[in-house]
């Protein structure tokens, strides 16, 4: 079996790449970083470092790599030829990526290939939905009838934290031991792909939400409650009793939502929680606060991972108090390297609470989530003046 996965970098290889290699695909890895295909093409292998309480190293073998600047026809060869094609390359770059796609899919519809299917593997809800989109605006007619009938876009949820790389070598990577991927298996066409650890769902929303209200609102609340505490890292944060108090409050109140609306086990969602906390305190994951909060702007998106299950919890009639806390604590978030946090503070100081949520996240002025979060704000404002 092949493999094509767009995307050579940490998740790239210390996830999605090294999943495929041990559900016995040959991976061909697509990417734009010279030095990373040039070492991958010519080692053949990569080592991946699972950091548990017992750091483990394993080897994943059998892959190769093309450089899409360079290599275009043989990228459109390796589609052509492919069983799945995989993509980690983040949301803003799968534009770039599809006009090879469509050339690939092209080049099966002449040879009447098998059915393939191609699967975004990024943090945003619909990726391979989004990615189809993308691919169908370089395919005439007839071609966009004859993808529709032979290659899936089966949307999915990854989840795997990869800290900031420690190593020398270029390309061995390490990861949590903890890994998520599932898979709606209503976008697929013909068989299931054959791959380890993938949990295929008939709906897949429900799991995205999960993750996204769990996994990431948990990490980003740790993150801006825990500069503002002024712990340095995720680890230090999450092992602080007033960042941990406030996290776990936020995820008892997503995982209310959650519960109502999707229907998970009561008893089932608190042992996520629990493990998802488990990791944010793993040792060997050293992430920065200043890094895991970036973009502080898109994560308070009316649809992302704060604003979002917050509005939800209103219409529902669930009080997401800790939640307006930890959305209050992003506006003492400071990280000069990062032009999203810079643009937040110049639009606070100048609109304050209720003026930047309406701006950044299009939140009416009479939402009662306004005043609980401007309550909470004054009172982190009270608590580190203390």
């Amino acid at each position: 079996m092949r493999a094509v996965h767009f995307g050579a970098g940490n998740i790239g290889r210390g996830f999605i790449g090294e999943r495929l290699a041990r559900s016995g695909y040959e991976v061909c890895f697509v990417d734009v970083q010279a030095p990373l295909v040039r070492e991958l093409r010519k080692r053949g292998r990569y080592s991946v470092r699972l950091l548990g309480e017992q750091v483990e190293t394993i080897w994943v073998t059998g892959v190769t790599a093309l450089d899409s600047r360079t290599e275009l026809d043989q990228v459109v060869e390796a589609i052509a030829g492919a069983d799945l094609v995989t993509t980690a390359v983040g949301p803003a770059v799968m534009q770039a990526i599809a006009p090879l796609l469509a050339e690939g899919i092209r080049l099966r519809l002449r040879r009447k290939s098998s059915p393939l299917n191609v699967v975004a593997c990024e943090n945003m809800l619909g990726a391979s939905s989004l990615l189809k989109e993308q691919v169908a605006n370089h395919l005439s007619k007839e071609e966009l009838e004859g993808m529709e009938r032979t290659t899936g876009f089966p949307d999915a949820a990854v989840d795997r934290i990869v800290p900031v790389q420690a190593g020398t070598d270029l390309l061995t990577v390490s990861v949590e031991p903890f890994h998520e991927w599932v898979m709606d298996r209503s976008g697929i066409k013909g068989d299931i792909p054959p791959i380890d650890g993938v949990t295929y769902v008939d709906s897949l929303p429900p799991y995205i939400e999960r993750k996204l209200y769990t996994v990431n609102t948990g990490h980003a609340v740790c993150a801006y409650v825990g500069q503002l505490l002024e712990c340095e890292t995720v680890r230090e944060a999450i092992t602080h009793p007033r960042v941990e108090a406030v996290v776990t409050g936020v995820l008892e109140e997503t995982g209310a939502l959650l519960v109502a609306k999707h229907g998970f086990d009561v008893q089932t969602h608190r042992n996520y929680i629990a493990k998802i906390i488990t990791r944010f305190a793993n040792p060997h994951l050293t992430d920065p606060v200043s890094r895991v909060g970036r973009s502080p702007i898109r994560k308070l998106g009316r649809a992302d991972r704060l604003v979002g299950p917050a509005l939800q919890m209103i219409d529902r009639g669930l009080q997401p108090d800790r939640l307006a806390a930890g959305i209050a604590a992003v506006f003492f978030f400071h990280a000069e390297q990062d032009p999203e946090s810079v643009k937040l503070q110049q639009l606070f100081s100048q609109k304050g609470v209720t003026g930047t949520l309406q701006t950044v996240a299009g939140i009416p002025e009479d939402s009662p989530l306004i005043p609980l979060v401007s309550r909470r704000y004054h009172e982190w404002e009270e608590e580190v003046q203390r």
